[in-house]
């Protein structure tokens, strides 16, 4: 099977990619000129002629329209996203562009050149917000509360519009935190590993967080990319919850890094009220029954160990060792 990725340069692409590889199929991804691809390169080395890059800029509909021509795929996974919520508070337009604007372009070029390609779009969480449903389930009301869940919220309701409007196989993931060794410090799990680390080698004293209180539902990006490839391979389309169904605060992440090495974080870790978001979503879990039901999808990796497997790699790259990156299997 031929596989389309936009946004391979990320996490989630790396992941997914391993995934599709060691099952034989053969990946095609898309990146950025500035995107990183260091991640990819074990990828490389081991699966060679099944993994092809393209690089452009997925707003870009022509260059869209002649990836998909040239690759002729059999299923889009777009992950190509503009990720950071307080980023986007300081980029709304180029927010929208990237997380808006690239998957419409995207169901329009399938619809134009093949409608039997089958599509699946990241959204996220934040669409719901501070919603008053806990868990939240795929019909809890969006709320979004910051310029990257508007623009993650659009995208969510183009898929689904275009699916019963044109009967295309597309689906959104609704996904939640996940997390794994390839975070990096502009996301909260990476910034408190790698500080952790610094820390354990004496090359850093403090950690400076903003919202200790604030809830989230942590999961491996490992897991998650399996529902991804579950819902893409299922008879019919639909959207999906990704979730790990467990509510863990900032604190509780903090406190479980730094227990792990031996170290009490109240010795380290100051609170900085300028690192609170202008809207904080503070309380934010999911359900993910029906992901469950339907797909038989369960997550593997729990919170606990989730967390050792990011301090690991942290404190192997601090010391110069190669960052370890949980296989797929």
């Amino acid at each position: 099977m031929r596989v389309l990725i936009t946004g391979i340069g990320g996490q989630d692409g790396y992941y997914l990619s391993r995934l599709l590889l060691q099952q034989g199929h053969q990946v095609h991804g898309c990146y950025r000129g500035q995107d990183s691809l260091r991640a990819l390169d074990s990828l490389f080395a081991e699966f060679k002629t099944n993994l092809t890059l393209h690089c452009g800029d997925v707003t870009d509909r022509a260059f869209l329209k002649e990836v998909i021509h040239s690759t002729q795929p059999e299923q889009i996974y777009n992950l190509a996203a503009q990720s950071r919520v307080g980023e986007s508070f300081h980029y709304p337009e180029q927010t929208f562009q990237v997380n808006a604007l690239a998957p419409l372009y995207l169901l329009e070029l399938i619809r134009e050149i093949d409608p039997r390609i089958r599509f699946f779009q990241a959204c996220s969480a934040e669409v719901f917000g501070e919603s008053a449903e806990f868990p939240q389930t795929e019909a809890t009301k969006f709320a979004p509360a910051s310029p990257y869940a508007v623009s993650k919220a659009s995208a969510f309701w183009t898929v689904s519009t275009y699916r019963r409007a044109y009967g295309l196989f597309a689906c959104n993931g609704i996904l939640y935190s996940h997390e794994s060794p390839l975070r990096d410090e502009s996301f909260l799990s990476g910034k408190v590993v790698h500080a952790l680390a610094r820390i354990v080698s004496g090359k850093q004293k403090t950690l400076r967080v903003g919202n200790l209180n604030s809830l989230r539902d942590w999961g491996f990006a490992g897991d998650y990319v399996e529902a991804m490839y579950l819902m893409m391979n299922y008879s019919k389309p639909d959207d999906y919850i990704i979730t790990s169904g467990q509510a863990n605060s900032v604190q509780e992440f903090i406190e479980s890094a730094f227990e792990y090495v031996g170290l009490d974080w109240h010795n380290y870790v100051e609170v900085d009220q300028s690192l609170y978001r202008p809207t904080e979503v503070s309380r934010m879990v999911g359900s993910a029954a029906h992901a469950c039901t339907e797909l038989g999808w369960q997550p593997r990796i729990g919170f606990q160990a989730l967390v050792r497997l990011m301090v690991d790699a942290a404190l192997a790259q601090e010391r110069g060792l190669t960052q370890v990156m949980q296989p797929y299997r």
